[in-house]
């Protein structure tokens, strides 16, 4: 079956390495036959959520008019959601944090999808991503019916690109394609 599959690429830099790997991913699943669509955060305009609760006496739209309400429309839209982010302090990094709490105005409008969760980092340890990925887990935790299907781990890659050649790429494209 044919899924929609919606990538967010959270890393600031353009063909950084969390950003490589999103392209790997959608390579792979592009080529299992899945449409596939990424967006890359830092070229979205999206505000931090400033809690006016709008939303909730809007039908889910928010008083902010930025991208935010197209994303929101995509990831209602998708069966598969690919959530990218580097480390940043242990965690993920702004733009990512700003879609999960501006998901707040539809939050429940966004069930029953499959998540694959990508993160790199500059330390290689066995615990650095450990945060990060308690994030992800943690807004997929508050989506009815949201089921974890992947996780991959770019360990030990700081400069922009020095991904490329690791195992981690096939294994980014090896999980797209098994979607």
């Amino acid at each position: 079956m044919n899924k929609r599959v919606l990538i967010l690429s959270g890393s600031p830099r353009k063909g950084g390495n969390s950003d490589l790997l999103c392209d790997e991913f959608l390579r792979g699943a592009q080529e299992s036959g899945h449409q596939v669509e990424k967006i890359f955060l830092r070229s979205k305009k999206v505000d931090p959520c400033n809690a006016c609760y709008h939303c909730k006496k809007s039908g889910g739209k928010c008083a902010i008019q930025d991208d935010m309400g197209e994303i929101l429309d995509k990831m209602q839209q998708a069966d598969v959601i690919v959530m990218a982010s580097p480390v940043y302090f242990y965690s993920i990094d702004a733009q990512m944090k700003a879609v999960i709490d501006r998901s707040v105005a539809r939050w429940t409008d966004i069930p029953n999808k499959e998540f694959y969760y990508i993160m790199t980092a500059a330390e290689d340890t066995d615990t650095v991503m450990d945060c990060t990925l308690e994030c992800f887990r943690g807004f997929a935790a508050c989506l009815k019916g949201a089921q974890e299907k992947g996780v991959i781990y770019g360990k030990g890659v700081y400069e922009a690109g020095a991904v490329k050649g690791l195992p981690v790429m096939q294994e980014a494209y090896e999980m797209g394609r098994q979607v």
